[in-house]
């Protein structure tokens, strides 16, 4: 499998809303009520990665991989966030990192942490339900600090802060 990184423009806000629609339908319809996926769902969606692409903070890192022309993963980074009045335990948090599923076991998951994070210190927040991400981000050195909270925009998953 070939793939290129790559730093998106906001022409690709669309296709990184999509592909970042399509990586939660994969990971976690199992959890999710019927009916989340929504129209207005995908349209805040894509405002979003519009706002974030048009609009790109020097403080923040996005990615994307792609294939055949296609976007197959995400990842975007940025300074560690509070959580309530607690400083962040890391000064580097990655906040998105999804590849779609047909492409799991390329090394797109890999490249995209390696450009948005490094391989220094971080935090990240992984849903507790998903086994696969857990082992990924074990084997390049996180490990759960015990700190879990509900995701705010789907409250039937747990997330759970990871450290490295």
């Amino acid at each position: 499998m070939v793939f290129t990184i790559r730093r998106p423009g906001p022409r690709d806000a669309s296709a990184v809303a999509d592909l970042h629609v399509a990586a939660w339908r994969e990971a976690y319809t199992h959890l999710l009520p019927d009916g989340f996926f929504t129209d207005e769902y995908i349209e805040r969606r894509r405002r979003m990665w519009r706002d974030l692409l048009e609009n790109p903070r020097a403080d923040t890192t996005v990615r994307i991989a792609e294939s055949d022309g296609s976007i197959i993963g995400l990842a975007w980074a940025g300074p560690g966030l509070r959580l309530g009045a607690e400083a962040p335990p890391r000064d580097r948090q990655l906040y998105a990192l999804y590849v779609a599923a047909a492409h799991h076991g390329t090394g797109a998951g890999q490249a995209l942490l390696e450009e948005a994070v490094g391989d220094g210190p971080a935090m990240l927040w992984v849903a507790a339900q998903n086994p696969r991400a857990i082992a990924f981000y074990r084997r390049n050195g996180f490990e759960f600090d015990g700190v879990e909270q509900t995701d705010p925009i789907a409250p039937s998953i747990t997330d759970a802060r990871m450290l490295r």
